[in-house]
């Protein structure tokens, strides 16, 4: 059986597909804040079985119940939308990281990729980094071949690294061997920051648009972000250690160096211990 169903939407105009998913890669929702904004208005035009890759005990659907009755489910979706900007048709595949079939779903996605005439692939991810709210988001790049990022975004980081790996990682390197162009931003948000962070999501759907040559609306993310920076700057001063751990992670970034990872581990440690105890 397919994992799939695609409804024909005609001819596209330069077609990209942009991937973030809600999961393992999306610090402060960043990602998928920023894909849905460029989805926002678009229909529906490939859509994937749920029921065959999802795990409804771990990512259980929504309920809603109305005066004692039970009115509604909402069940997780994994869908590509498509959302014209422009000159172009943009597709956006949104949804959470499955808990199934990860190979044979990779593969299900480029098939619909290479029928749909995608050329260029863009993911975005977000990922907790030792950085400070108050300095630009820092984005790492990751590329099919060089010289395919856009703006001042570099590969990295360098070296060899090692981690758990993504989904949109999987999609990503199976696209490339499709011989799509693909690319990847994946924004680093301050890991003592919770919540949904807007500079994040405004930093990659920013990168999306660069990359693309678009102009893409990015809606309330402007103004969200200020009041959240409002509302770190408050909180960070309050509190002695936690203001000295921002100014460490400042200097670090002014000088444009990053913490070994015994040091990153130690400092991220230490803050905590420090929160836990409530020292000042």
């Amino acid at each position: 059986m397919a994992l799939y169903r695609l409804d024909d939407p005609g001819p596209l105009r330069q077609p990209a597909l942009i991937v973030a998913l809600d999961g393992w890669v999306d610090a402060g929702s960043a990602a998928t804040t920023a894909a849905t904004l460029i989805a926002a208005g678009g229909r529906t035009v490939v859509t994937f079985d749920a029921d065959r890759l999802f795990d409804y005990r771990a990512r259980r659907p929504t309920l809603e119940i109305q005066d004692g009755r039970l009115s509604e489910l909402t069940w997780p979706d994994f869908e590509i939308v498509l959302a014209p900007h422009g000159d172009r048709d943009l597709l956006i595949l949104t949804g959470p990281e499955p808990d199934y079939r990860w190979r044979r779903l990779a593969g299900a996605v480029v098939e619909a990729a290479v029928t749909l005439g995608v050329a260029q692939w863009i993911s975005l991810g977000a990922i907790p980094a030792a950085v400070p709210h108050t300095r630009s988001v820092p984005i790492l790049g990751t590329a099919s071949r060089p010289g395919l990022l856009r703006g001042d975004i570099r590969p990295g980081p360098a070296g060899l690294l090692r981690v758990p790996g993504a989904l949109i990682s999987v999609l990503e390197m199976r696209a490339a061997e499709a011989d799509i162009e693909a690319v990847g931003y994946f924004a680093q948000v301050p890991h003592y920051v919770t919540g949904p962070y807007p500079p994040a999501a405004l930093a990659l759907h920013r990168a999306a648009a660069r990359h693309l040559a678009l102009e893409l609306d990015s809606g309330p993310l402007g103004d969200e972000s200020i009041q959240l920076r409002t509302r770190l700057d408050a909180a960070t001063t309050v509190d002695d250690s936690t203001r000295g751990y921002v100014e460490r992670l400042e200097a670090m970034v002014d000088e444009e160096r990053l913490p070994s990872g015994d040091d990153l581990i130690s400092e991220i440690e230490q803050f905590l211990r420090d929160q836990g105890t409530g020292r000042s």
